[in-house]
């Protein structure tokens, strides 16, 4: 007999089950993989950006697209201070980098994957292996879950944390969306977020594996005119199109992603000003005077984007730099500050970091994470309907909602 199942062994299923432990209530955390955290230890490419560090409540809420406000509580309650406090509790020296992004000291998300473990552990948490096939529900509240091998646990509380649908080989194959349908609960359908792009160019493929650091990414909405996202850093071409942090982040304001509707611009060069960038150019062909225009690019451009940039900007690859026109000098900076991509869609969801989608959050009482439609059954982490741009702010949910189901089951 337990009196707390927690299924899901990954970032939020962990607090959730440390912190109901600690209470004294004797809890079991049920994990389909031998492993703990698998999630964890990979995200940040390994590095794990645990959270963000930001100290206003509102400036939280602004990074989470898919329905803010519904944290307000679950974030009031364990602010990114209160995350930082606790796995330098357990032991994990942080730093903040760029953009408030928290990491490990270390660089090892394996470091913040073992704190959540330690702290599970020393709070009593059980552990089991296995994966649950159906939520027990009687007159309306939850009794206990069954496993795929026939396993009974009796139980009167049920947290189901058990991630989306991305990194399916963690084990995030949207079981816990299966389990809250099973009992009524509606399930917003599961779509990529922060994700990489497929785009329309040929030329994409040509670039595969090319990485552009310190490059501006803007990404237009065409149907609304106006531009949804701009930051600055890096981005990779791919077979497909493109990815790399800039892309993931720029996936996560595309809301309504159908062919064509977004276009990305890239600004090659956006520590110079058009006019600064021109000065640039002109020096590079006084200085290459005789030579091909193709040849003339190097300084420039990365070795592998230059035969690109030679065709997109119309000017002849042989011609001597000293006969290019003022017109076609023109037309090639515009093209160095305004690189176009046309985006046709997301890659599949099993490639995103995060899924957009989930757990119907009008059906989950904010205040505790329990069901509105099923007593003792409560929700954390990114089976809700809940996601956040780049930046730790992910984590944050997962630790946040967690805590707080933790706290109230």
């Amino acid at each position: 007999m337990t009196d707390v199942l927690v299924i899901g062994g990954g970032a939020a299923g962990l607090m959730a089950a440390g912190t109901a432990a600690s209470r004294g209530l004797r809890v079991t955390l049920l994990e389909r993989n031998e492993r703990l955290a698998k999630k964890v230890r990979i995200t940040g490419k390994g590095r794990c950006n645990v959270t963000n560090n930001c100290a206003d409540l509102q400036s939280l809420i602004a990074q989470v697209p898919g329905n803010g406000r519904f944290l307000y509580s679950a974030f009031s309650s364990f602010m990114p201070a209160d995350t930082m406090h606790f796995f330098e509790e357990q032991g994990v020296p942080l730093k903040t980098e760029r953009g408030n992004r928290v990491f490990p000291e270390s660089d090892s998300a394996h470091d913040i994957a073992e704190a959540l473990v330690r702290f599970a552990k020393k709070a009593g948490v059980r552990f089991a292996v296995g994966r649950a096939a159906e939520l027990l529900v009687r007159d309306g509240n939850v009794f206990g879950a069954v496993t795929e091998d026939g396993t009974m646990y009796d139980c009167s509380r049920v947290i189901v944390a058990t991630g989306g649908l991305s990194y399916p080989l963690t084990g995030s194959t949207g079981d816990g969306y299966r389990l809250a349908e099973s009992v009524g609960h509606t399930v917003v359908e599961p779509k990529p977020s922060l994700v990489p792009l497929v785009c329309h160019e040929g030329f994409c493929s040509d670039l595969m594996g090319l990485s552009l650091r310190n490059v501006t990414l803007h990404a237009i909405d065409n149907q609304k005119h106006r531009t949804v996202y701009s930051e600055l850093g890096e981005m990779l071409f791919t077979h497909f199109g493109v990815s790399g942090p800039l892309v993931l982040s720029a996936s996560a304001h595309m809301r309504q992603m159908e062919r064509g509707r977004y276009t990305l611009s890239i600004d090659l060069k956006p520590a110079l000003t058009a006019e600064q960038l021109d000065r640039r150019v002109q020096r590079d062909f006084s200085e290459n005077i005789n030579r091909n225009y193709i040849n003339a690019l190097n300084g420039l451009l990365p070795k592998k984007l230059v035969p690109v940039i030679v065709k997109l900007s119309g000017i002849p690859a042989s011609l001597k730099t000293n006969q290019i026109t003022r017109e076609q000098r023109q037309k090639l900076v515009d093209l160095l500050k305004d690189l176009r991509l046309t985006v046709t869609g997301f890659r599949p969801v099993d490639e995103a970091i995060v899924t957009s989608g989930g757990v119907k959050t009008a059906e989950v009482d904010p205040k505790t994470m329990q069901s509105k439609l099923v007593g003792g059954l409560f929700f954390a982490g990114e089976v809700l309907d809940v996601d956040a741009y780049t930046g730790g702010f992910n984590l944050q949910i997962a630790f946040s909602t967690g805590r707080l189901a933790g706290q109230n089951v």
